[in-house]
């Protein structure tokens, strides 16, 4: 078993668990935000050792970055109730 490889499972078994609590009916929601978050930064990891740094890159920046971000500032706004 090389090193790639047990890091790949690795990083398969930490995204299925965090899947798992985004996905978790009794968490919260900015717990599942989170873990959304999460599950995008330990893709991106696969892909950079999936020599794909591009993609890694991409998805770091707009997966776990900016999306985490939106889905955090929507939530801020509709909790504060706010009228625009």
């Amino acid at each position: 078993m090389t090193v790639t490889f047990g890091m790949s499972l690795l990083l398969s078994a930490a995204m299925i668990v965090t899947a798992v609590m985004a996905i978790w009916p009794s968490r919260s929601t900015a717990i599942a935000i989170l873990a959304a978050g999460a599950v995008s930064l330990f893709a991106s990891v696969m892909f950079l050792l999936l020599a794909a740094p591009d993609v890694a890159m991409t998805e770091a920046a707009i997966g776990s970055g900016l999306t985490t971000f939106l889905f955090f500032f929507v939530l801020g706004r509709v909790r504060g109730g706010e009228d625009d």
